[in-house]
């Protein structure tokens, strides 16, 4: 009887000792890194009314991994996007835009581009590695005359103590613009 229990308490403990070393915390680097998960493109019918016009919408997936956990900003205030500023011109999320045009990859600047944050990630955790994936989604409408363009996308990312990650590249979209160039 006794015998039996022993095993028993050994299996138990066995299992508990696997199931327990596969909860280690891994070891990312404070700077971030990131890498291209993928590009979707939908379209958005017409609606009536100013501002409904046919547009296209992609959302931009990209995986990230953090050492420190410190992604991400929640209500930036105008010291914070100050801050970012100074240091770069840029939020915590930049992504360039580039077209084809005249068979060479010209970066096209879009306004709504200028200074990105996406919020904290961690809030109200403890301070410790991450991973996950940030969707990014951005709208191009159509007009009266449309361009049509060749388009991919550059993006890094950046922590609060303003390290930035890695520069990754998307894959090619053609998408429609309001100019030819």
């Amino acid at each position: 009887m006794r015998r039996q229990q022993i095993q028993t308490y050994l299996f138990v403990f066995g299992i508990v000792l696997t199931v327990s070393a596969c909860f280690t915390e891994p070891n990312y680097s404070n700077t971030p890194a990131i890498d291209f998960k993928g590009l979707f493109k939908y379209q958005i019918a017409a609606g009536g009314g100013v501002g409904q016009a046919k547009r296209d919408s992609i959302v931009i997936t990209i995986g990230f991994k953090d050492g420190d956990g410190n992604l991400g900003v929640d209500n930036p205030t105008e010291a914070t996007i100050a801050s970012y500023s100074a240091n770069g011109g840029w939020g915590n999320y930049e992504i360039k835009t580039f077209r084809l045009i005249n068979n060479k990859y010209v970066e096209s600047n879009l306004l709504n581009n200028s200074t990105l944050f996406f919020p904290e990630l961690t809030k109200g955790k403890p301070k410790g590695a991450i991973e996950g994936t940030l969707d990014f989604n951005q709208t191009f409408t159509y007009g009266k005359v449309n361009y049509f363009s060749p388009t991919k996308f550059q993006i890094r990312i950046r922590d609060r103590d303003l390290n930035a990650s890695n520069v990754i590249e998307t894959d090619t979209i053609t998408l429609p613009y309001l100019t030819p160039n």
